[in-house]
């Protein structure tokens, strides 16, 4: 099964709010305990995905106020919740994708958008500095040269654009977005959710260690696998030549 989670303000293109950051971490955390969840895609109403952080509340409530490093923490810690989660996580772009939105979007595993999207960081347009991910997602997904030249220029990118930026996982014609989206989820579902965890949990790593650490990481990481009573179904399917029938454990 998979958790959609639907970003909600479209009479503001989605804009990020407190309300709205609380509710996301409260859908993330019933996609997680939810044992029948193997994936959670985020989509926007409205046909966009979202705009960043809603400026009327940022300008009325925190703009020139100490109390603006809260928002920035908390919007840092639900867009970490998302990209810790054991479950993959697909951002579904349409419309604008940009600041806040930019910053969920980069948090997720994966990221497929309509070939017409806009996507970008756009925090520097405004005079601001994305608190949520640029700085230690971005470069990990594009390499630092890329991510400068999103954060610097606060360039927006069409979803091919961005696919060929190297951003994006996919994107396609508006008409067939679902269907791609669908076909690369299935992808995620149809695997054990026992090793998809702990396989997202080393690779998360990957880049924050020396080899050797690492190298012993991926050690335990294949011994606790191999212990699954996952591991166990998957072989033996694979042998009797069925499908396999995961339970997590």
């Amino acid at each position: 099964m998979v958790a959609h989670i639907w970003l909600n303000r479209p009479h503001k293109r989605n804009c990020v709010s407190q309300q709205l950051l609380s509710e996301l971490e409260v859908a993330v955390d019933r996609a997680e305990k939810d044992k029948e969840v193997r994936a959670m895609v985020f989509r926007g109403r409205g046909n966009t995905f979202c705009s960043g952080f809603d400026l009327d509340e940022l300008l009325e409530d925190f703009a020139g106020d100490t109390l603006a490093l809260d928002v920035a923490r908390e919007s840092s810690r639900v867009c970490d919740r998302i990209h810790r989660s054991p479950k993959p996580s697909v951002a579904v772009l349409e419309g604008y994708t940009t600041a806040g939105g930019f910053e969920i979007m980069i948090n997720c595993d994966f990221a497929i958008a309509d070939d017409e999207a806009l996507i970008g960081d756009f925090h520097i347009r405004r005079g601001l500095f994305g608190g949520a991910g640029p700085i230690y997602r971005l470069p990990r997904i594009l390499g630092i040269r890329k991510a400068k030249e999103l954060m610097l220029t606060g360039k927006l990118m069409t979803g091919r654009e961005a696919v060929d930026f190297g951003l994006l996982t996919d994107s396609a014609p508006a008409d067939e977005l679902d269907a791609t989206v669908d076909a690369f989820v299935a992808q995620l579902t149809d695997k054990s959710p026992y090793a998809m965890a702990v396989t997202k949990m080393a690779v998360n790593r990957g880049l924050d260690g020396d080899t050797e650490t690492l190298m012993v990481l991926e050690t335990l990481a294949a011994g606790i696998v191999l212990g699954s009573k996952d591991a166990q179904e998957g072989i033996s399917a694979f042998l009797d030549k069925r499908e396999a029938v995961w339970t997590g454990s």
